[in-house]
């Protein structure tokens, strides 16, 4: 009860800042970053409709999503909506920020950079079918994977991390339903991945940690 009760404390308080720590892509390896255009941060359905619409889809067209729709979608999982304390739009503990966010598309593989809204290519491959064990990830536009890296939380047991990951993890997932319901696009959240077979073609470190996966993508018509 006192270990559940602390670790409720740190997420209802949430009063030390703690810097975000830069993530780059693996040791000698090129890479190519995309500035996406400025998010447009306003319009969209009412929140309450939104929650009436969300659901999961497991049926996805293979059209691709516009850059301009994919750099909303970013920003409302886990872009910096108060820039001058660089604070997000999904909350964290401590505000430790520990979750990175992947993208998967059929050009390769990125990591969102919120600080500069961008995308870092971290693999030149199409790796969506590795994102997930349903054979929809393959033709969807877009597999986001959310990986926790446990060396930017400084204290805790290794369960302790994986409980906040997982949950930092969630509160993104559910921004990325929310905007999806928004915009009439179809995804789902999913946790059966081959997490070893994927950490491997991710080039992940120790510490990194997969979460979860989602898809993102047009409804199948």
């Amino acid at each position: 009860m006192k270990a559940a009760l602390s670790i409720f404390l740190l997420f209802a308080l949430n009063l030390i800042a703690s810097p975000q720590t830069q993530v780059t892509a693996a040791p000698n390896q090129q890479t190519t970053t995309i500035k996406l255009p400025e998010p447009q941060t306003s319009g969209g359905k009412p929140l309450m409709d939104c929650l009436k619409a969300r659901q999961s889809s497991r049926e996805f067209s293979p059209e691709k999503i516009s850059l301009q729709t994919l750099s909303n979608l970013l920003w409302a999982a886990y872009g910096i909506n108060r820039p001058d304390s660089g604070k997000r739009t999904a909350p964290s503990a401590v505000n430790w920020q520990n979750i990175d966010l992947y993208v998967a598309t059929a050009d390769g593989l990125f990591l969102y950079e919120a600080r500069e809204h961008s995308l870092i290519q971290i693999l030149k491959e199409d790796i969506r079918a590795l994102t997930g064990t349903q054979d929809f990830v393959r033709v969807a536009p877009v597999n986001l994977i959310y990986v926790g890296d446990y060396s930017r939380i400084p204290r805790g047991s290794d369960e302790d991390k994986r409980f906040y990951s997982g949950a930092h993890a969630a509160f993104i997932s559910q921004n990325v339903y929310l905007f999806c319901a928004s915009e009439g696009l179809a995804t789902v959240v999913r946790a059966s991945i081959n997490r070893p077979e994927l950490a491997k073609a991710m080039k992940l470190r120790p510490e990194q940690n997969i979460m979860l996966a989602q898809t993102v993508g047009f409804p199948k018509k």
